[in-house]
């Protein structure tokens, strides 16, 4: 069994040795929390557990403290992916809920897996799913500020369970003064995707991650025979050619985990049969 998380970027040019500290401590704490549970769940169920745990964080932009978008408001994205099944489910745009990935595991039993924007929010009300708030003041205050930030802030997991099945999960708040309507990449194959070879979840610009259509690829490359390695390095220089910025967390089907950054740097934790790995 083998686990993985992330929790987007951190630049210690405007984020303090307390935050770097308290977000250390949280993936820690997720991290073997999740690995906990994926000792009597499959693979598919923990990284949905993992990722709501990251949700319900305000230190991760995704749920709670996610950011606002240019007209005022919030709106979450969030996929799911099952690497024995190969089916993908996901939410763009939605808002008012605690868990967009909840409800991507929900949609993972429809014919129709995929929803945005009203389709999403009147599914998440058909469903029952309690109304909530995930705006924290300090957004408030940084979007009337408008104290734009960099916008590199998504969660993901990809979990190995004991069958060797593979599954990723990835949400996000957005970047922040985004255009209405914008579409991140967590919500898509690009940043989040999962086979019986490998799964990869991925942080950073959203747009430079479609752009290399960064998950798929990944996992296509180890699936041809690359090792995880050399998946990584192959797909990550492509994207110097445009100053890709992009982080992503994987595992393969013989349980080698791997991340990389192409910008310092990602915040990521693994739990490999007990031993805990965090970014420091």
């Amino acid at each position: 069994m083998k686990l993985i998380i992330h929790g987007g970027f951190f630049s210690e040019s405007n984020t303090s040795l307390d935050v770097k500290v308290a977000k250390q401590n949280a993936l820690k704490n997720i991290v073997v929390d999740s690995y906990e549970y994926l000792k009597t769940h499959t693979a598919l169920e923990t990284v949905v557990y993992a990722v709501a745990l990251l949700e319900d964080n305000e230190l991760f932009n995704a749920g709670l403290g996610s950011q606002i978008q240019s007209d005022g408001k919030i709106r979450m994205s969030a996929s799911l992916m099952d690497g024995s099944t190969k089916k993908f489910s996901g939410v763009i745009n939605i808002q008012n809920i605690k868990n967009p990935i909840l409800l991507s595991e929900m949609l993972m039993q429809e014919d129709d897996r995929v929803l945005g924007a009203e389709g999403a929010n009147k599914y998440a009300a058909e469903k029952n799913i309690p109304f909530y708030n995930p705006e924290l003041p300090q957004r408030r205050v940084e979007y009337e500020a408008k104290l734009k930030s960099k916008g590199l802030g998504t969660v993901g997991c990809v979990a190995l369970d004991e069958n060797g099945k593979i599954a990723a999960a990835t949400s996000t708040g957005g970047k922040g003064f985004e255009l209405v309507g914008r579409i991140s990449d967590s919500a898509t194959t690009a940043g989040n995707y999962a086979n019986n070879y490998a799964g990869v979840s991925c942080t950073g610009v959203g747009e430079d991650i479609v752009s290399a259509s960064l998950a798929t690829k990944i996992v296509t490359r180890i699936t041809d025979g690359f090792s995880i390695e050399k998946a990584f390095e192959k797909t990550f220089f492509e994207m110097k050619e445009y100053d890709g910025f992009a982080g992503a967390i994987a595992i393969d089907k013989d349980g080698n985990l791997y991340h990389q950054d192409s910008h310092p740097y990602m915040v990521w934790a693994s739990c490999d049969e007990g031993i805990v790995e965090c970014f420091q």
